[in-house]
């Protein structure tokens, strides 16, 4: 019994060392940034002084709304692109190709960005020498941050596809619904919650990327990641970490609002599942 209790202390011990390793530095930064000193680390008193900075900083303000934009953007053509993806490798399991589309649509997943990032800036380039389009700026890291993010939608659609019984497709096509209308109808409100969460994971990726952002973007193309990483290089502003308490403040709202919907969805889902099982 103690050889139990001396188990389940000890991996609650290491799980509590883990979420202390993982999150101490976000409390630490948030504290931070009602710091009334420049200084980091160096406590003089509470302010809200950069939040008031932070709102006269154009450059911060124009890079936060073009990080919005590209990031809803990415997650939309993410979700859609994985979905039609992932339902052709789940539910054709034979055609001519199939092996070689499944490693494309999983290639982004195991390469480095870096590596992503110079291959399509050469292949831009080189179009736009030929065709004059597209200059590099906010649709070219559009571009980039839908190729990467269409890799982990497909696997997270994919993972809740495998798990869908196909009985339920099958179902409608003997009542008569034509191929189309099972997906529409059938398959696409069983998978509702691995978009929604597709959407989310693909959302947070193109919001926080750097390597693709900065091989894609031009001129007055800057994104948030890239103005606060190249402030970052000369020297810490605690502007920046006003617009990361801020972020963090979005993205917990975003988190609690999407994990009530997806928990209300279910709930309704069992309920419908649960009065089909009476009716019949």
């Amino acid at each position: 019994m103690s050889g139990n209790l001396l188990q389940r202390w000890f991996g609650r011990g290491w799980l509590s060392l883990g979420y202390i390793f993982l999150y101490l530095p976000i409390v630490v930064l948030i504290v931070f940034s009602f710091n009334s000193s420049r200084q980091d680390m160096i406590w003089s008193g509470f302010s809200l002084r950069w939040y008031a900075e932070l709102m006269n900083d154009a450059e911060i303000i124009s890079g936060f709304v073009l990080s919005l934009k590209i990031a809803f953007t990415t997650a939309c053509a993410s979700v859609v692109l994985g979905t039609f993806a992932a339902f052709v490798l789940q539910r054709y399991q034979r055609f001519f190709g199939r092996t070689l589309f499944s490693g494309m649509v999983s290639a982004p997943l195991v390469m480095p960005e870096v590596i992503i990032g110079l291959s399509l800036l050469l292949m831009l380039v080189s179009v736009q020498k030929m065709f004059g389009f597209p200059e590099r700026g906010a649709f070219t890291i559009w571009l980039g941050h839908s190729l990467l993010g269409m890799a982990y939608a497909a696997v997270v659609v994919q993972s809740r596809l495998r798990e869908m019984s196909k009985s339920l497709e099958e179902a409608a096509m003997d009542l008569g619904c034509k191929p189309h209308q099972v997906f529409y109808l059938v398959t696409l409100p069983n998978i509702t919650q691995a978009l929604a969460s597709a959407w989310l994971l693909t959302f947070t990726l193109s919001l926080d990327d750097v390597v693709l952002s900065a091989f894609l973007s031009g001129p007055g193309s800057s994104t948030m990641p890239i103005v606060i990483f190249s402030r970052a290089r000369l020297g810490l502003d605690p502007r920046v970490n006003a617009v990361a308490a801020l972020t963090i403040l979005a993205v917990t709202i975003g988190v609690i609002a999407s994990s009530f919907y997806l928990a209300r969805a279910e709930r309704l889902r069992m309920k419908q599942v649960a009065a089909a099982a009476k009716s019949g």
